[in-house]
C-alpha cells in the first residue's frame, strides 16, 4: 500500500555518495563554494523607500496611475505613434496654457488691487470744530510803535513810486526821505529789458487772438525788492508785475519780522475781545459760553476763535439735521484798528475741520461777506485706506521721517508744513513764524538773521518744485474724516427788518457804525442730514480668491484636484532623486575607485573578448561556470575583475601553457 511503500523507502539504507572523477574534482576545486544567489524582494518584503530604475519606468508608472486626465493616453497609444504624438502635444499645450493663466492670476494677486466699499450709515454725529477769524490782524501794544513806523515808511514808498498820498495810514511825524532808509530791502521800480525783435515777431505770428488784457503802462518796469545772501555775493530781486501784489508782499515781509520780536509770553487778550467780534452764539438753540471756544492769533487773519475743539469738555452732538440744530453766529465785521496794506478784504473767514486737526485757514477756509447771511450745510464722509502693500498711507505718522511740530494728530498738511519748517531751520538757521518752532530755535528776523529772506524765497521755490522731498515723505493718512460743504447766501438783515435789528444791536452791543450793513454778518453751520458715507478699501484678490481661481483653472484644463497637484510634486521629486542617484553613481565609478588597478580591471571587464590580446583569456573559473550551464546572478554580472584573474589559456591536459591563439569565450 501507499503507507507501506513510504515505510519501506524510509527503512532502506542510505546510498553512498558517488565519488567525483578526477576532472570533476579539479573543476570543483577550481569552482570553490558556489555563491548563493541574492534573494529578490517580494511584494511583502518591499523596502520602505524605493525609486524607479529609469525615467521610462517612472513615466509609465505615473501615466498609468495618475488622476490627471489625458495622461494615460500617452501609454495606451504607445503602439500608435501618431496618437501618442498628438496626445503628447495636446498635453503639453494644455499644461502651458494652464500655467500661463496661473501667471496672470499671480500677477493680479501681487499687484495688490483694492475694491472700494461704500456704506451709508445713520446715527448721532459729533459736531465738527469751527474756526472763525476776524480778517483784521491784531496790533499788539508791544509792537505798536514799530507797526506805525512801518506804516509811515510804506506811505513814503507809495508816494515815491506812484505819487500817491495815503490818508488811511498813520500820520507822518518825520520827512519821507529820512524814513526811507530806516528799513532794509526797500521797494524799488526795476526796468525790464525789452525782448529782442525776433522773439516779438514770433510771438505775434503764433498768436491768432488779440490780447485783451489791459495795459497799464508797465511794459518796461516791475516792482520788487532786493535780497542777498550773507556775504552779498549773490543777490536777486523778488519782483511782481502788479504793484498791489508787490506792496502787499513787501509789507508782509517786514510785518512778520516785527512779529518775531514779540516775547514768548504774550499777555492774554481782553475778555471783551470776543464780545466785540461775536454778537451772538447759539448751538441747538442754546447760548454758547466761554468753555465752548479757544482763542489764537493768526499773523494774517487776526484773532481767531475755535468752537467745539478738543479742549471742550463736552463735545457738541447733533441728533437732528437742519438750520435750527446747528451753530449760529452773528458777527461784527467792521475794520477796527485796520492794517490796510496787510489785509485788503473785509468780513470774516470760517473753516470747518476735525477736533484734533489744526485750522489751516489758507487751505480750507472761505470768507463771509458783510451784510449777508451765509448758511453752510455739511455732510460727513469717512475714508479708510488699506496700508502696507495695498496703499502708500500711514496710520498715525510714526513711520514718516518727519517730526510733527504741531500739537495735533498726523495729517498730510501737518507733515508738509513740519517738513518745510525743518528745512527752514536746517538751511536758514531760523524758524518761519507761520509754523510752530522747536525749542531753542528763534523766529526769523533780519536784525538777527540778515539773509533769511534770501534763504526763504530760495527754499520756497525748491519746496514748490518738490526738491525738498516733502510731498514724497509725507504720506496720506489711512483714516480721513472730511466734511463736504455747500453754502447759500441771502441778504441780512432785510430792508424791512434792518431798522429794529440795528437798534437792538446798538443798545445791547454798543454798535455805532455809520455804514451799518457793512459792519455785520451772520453764519449758520449745520448738518444737511445725519446720513454719512463711509468709503473703505478691501483687497480685491485675497488668498482664498487666488486659491479658488487656481483650482478653477486646474479643473478646467485637467479636471483634477489638489491631490493631483501632489502627484505632480511627487513626479518632480522622483525625477530629481533619480537624476541625483545616476549622477552620484557615475561620479563614484569615475573618481572613487580603489586605485588604478581597479580602474583598469573595470576597463578590461567592459572590453569585448575579440579585442583582448591573444595570450590572455578569462580565468578557468568563468569557463567552468559557462560549461556547467549556471547562469550568473544579476549581482555577479558586473563585478570589477582584477588582473590576477587573467592568465594563459589552460592546455587540454589540465596543464597551463601558452597558446598562440586566443581562446574563445566558453571554450575548453
Amino acid at each position: 500500500r501507499k503507507g507501506d511503500k513510504l515505510k519501506e523507502q524510509d527503512s532502506r539504507p542510505p546510498q553512498p555518495t558517488p565519488r567525483p572523477r578526477k576532472g570533476d574534482e579539479h573543476e570543483e576545486q577550481g569552482l570553490g563554494p558556489e555563491p548563493a544567489a541574492p534573494q529578490q524582494p517580494t511584494a511583502e518584503e518591499e523596502a520602505l523607500i524605493e525609486f524607479h530604475r529609469s525615467y521610462r519606468e517612472l513615466f509609465e508608472f505615473f501615466c498609468n496611475n495618475t488622476t490627471i486626465h489625458g495622461a494615460i493616453r500617452l501609454v495606451c497609444s504607445q503602439h500608435n505613434r501618431m496618437k501618442t504624438a498628438f496626445w503628447a502635444v495636446l498635453w503639453l499645450c494644455t499644461f502651458g496654457v494652464m500655467y500661463w493663466q496661473f501667471g496672470l492670476l499671480f500677477g493680479e494677486y501681487f499687484s495688490y488691487p483694492v475694491s472700494l466699499n461704500i456704506n451709508l450709515n445713520s446715527d448721532k454725529l459729533v459736531f465738527p470744530a469751527v474756526t472763525i477769524c476776524t480778517l483784521n490782524p491784531y496790533r499788539y501794544a508791544e509792537i505798536k510803535e514799530q507797526l506805525e513806523e512801518l506804516d509811515r515808511i510804506a506811505e513814503q514808498t507809495l508816494y515815491d513810486l506812484y505819487k500817491y498820498n495815503s490818508t488811511t495810514l498813520a500820520a507822518r511825524s518825520r520827512g519821507r526821505r529820512d524814513l526811507r532808509g530806516t528799513l532794509p530791502h526797500p521797494l524799488q521800480r526795476l526796468r525790464v529789458p525789452p525782448p529782442p525783435p525776433g522773439a516779438r515777431r514770433a510771438r505775434s505770428a503764433a498768436s491768432s487772438v488779440r490780447d485783451n488784457n489791459p495795459q497799464v503802462d508797465r511794459k518796461d518796469w516791475k516792482i520788487g525788492f532786493q535780497l542777498c545772501n550773507q556775504n552779498k555775493s549773490d543777490c536777486f530781486y523778488q519782483t511782481y508785475s502788479s504793484g498791489v501784489d508787490a506792496v502787499r508782499e513787501w509789507y508782509h515781509f517786514h510785518y512778520i519780522n516785527i512779529l518775531s520780536r514779540l516775547p514768548e509770553t504774550l499777555p492774554s487778550l481782553e475778555e471783551h475781545t470776543l464780545g466785540n467780534f461775536i454778537f451772538a452764539c447759539r448751538f441747538n438753540q442754546v447760548s454758547c459760553n466761554q468753555a465752548n471756544y479757544s482763542h489764537f492769533h493768526h499773523p494774517m487773519y487776526g484773532n481767531c476763535y475755535t468752537f467745539n475743539d478738543k479742549n471742550n469738555s463736552n463735545l457738541w452732538m447733533s441728533s437732528m439735521p437742519g438750520i435750527n440744530n446747528g451753530l449760529s453766529l452773528m458777527l461784527r465785521t467792521e475794520q477796527n484798528d485796520f492794517i490796510p496794506l496787510l489785509s485788503t478784504v473785509t468780513g470774516a473767514r470760517v473753516m470747518v475741520h476735525g477736533q484734533d486737526e489744526p485750522a489751516f485757514m489758507d487751505d480750507g477756509g472761505f470768507n463771509l461777506r458783510p451784510g449777508v447771511e451765509t448758511s453752510i450745510s455739511m455732510r460727513k464722509e469717512a475714508l479708510d485706506r488699506l496700508g502696507g502693500d495695498y496703499g502708500d498711507c500711514t496710520k498715525n505718522g510714526s513711520d514718516v521721517p518727519v517730526k510733527n511740530l504741531f500739537p495735533s494728530k498726523y495729517t498730510q498738511q501737518v507733515c508738509i508744513r513740519s517738513c518745510f519748517q525743518e528745512s527752514m531751520i536746517k538751511v536758514c538757521g531760523c524758524a518761519y513764524i507761520f509754523y510752530p518752532r522747536p525749542r531753542n530755535v528763534e523766529y526769523c528776523d533780519y536784525k538777527k538773521h540778515s539773509s533769511w529772506g534770501y534763504c526763504y524765497y530760495k527754499l520756497q521755490a525748491d519746496f514748490s518744485s518738490d526738491h525738498l522731498g516733502c510731498f514724497t515723505k509725507c504720506r496720506k493718512p489711512c483714516s480721513v474724516t472730511s466734511y463736504q460743504l455747500s453754502a447759500g447766501y441771502s441778504r441780512w438783515p432785510s430792508v424791512t427788518s434792518q431798522e429794529w435789528v440795528f437798534q437792538m444791536l446798538s443798545r445791547q452791543n454798543n454798535y455805532t457804525i455809520n455804514n451799518k450793513r457793512n459792519g455785520v454778518a451772520k453764519v449758520n453751520i449745520f448738518f444737511k442730514e445725519l446720513n454719512y458715507k463711509t468709503n473703505s478699501e478691501s483687497p480685491s484678490v485675497t488668498m482664498v480668491t487666488l486659491l479658488s481661481n487656481l483650482g478653477s483653472q486646474w479643473s478646467l484644463w485637467f479636471g483634477s484636484s489638489v491631490l493631483s497637484v501632489v502627484e505632480m510634486a511627487e513626479l518632480i521629486f522622483d525625477l530629481l532623486v533619480i537624476t541625483f542617484l545616476m549622477l552620484l553613481r557615475r561620479f563614484r565609478s569615475r573618481y572613487w575607485s580603489p586605485g588604478r588597478g581597479g580602474r583598469g580591471a573595470q576597463e578590461v571587464a567592459s572590453t569585448p573578448a575579440s579585442s583582448l590580446p591573444s595570450h590572455f583569456c578569462p580565468h578557468p573559473t568563468s569557463l567552468s561556470l559557462s560549461r556547467s550551464g549556471l547562469a550568473p546572478s544579476p549581482a555577479l554580472t558586473a563585478p570589477p575583475p582584477a588582473y590576477a584573474t587573467l592568465g594563459p589559456c589552460p592546455s587540454p591536459g589540465g596543464t597551463t601553457g601558452v597558446s598562440s591563439s586566443a581562446c574563445p569565450l566558453g571554450g575548453p
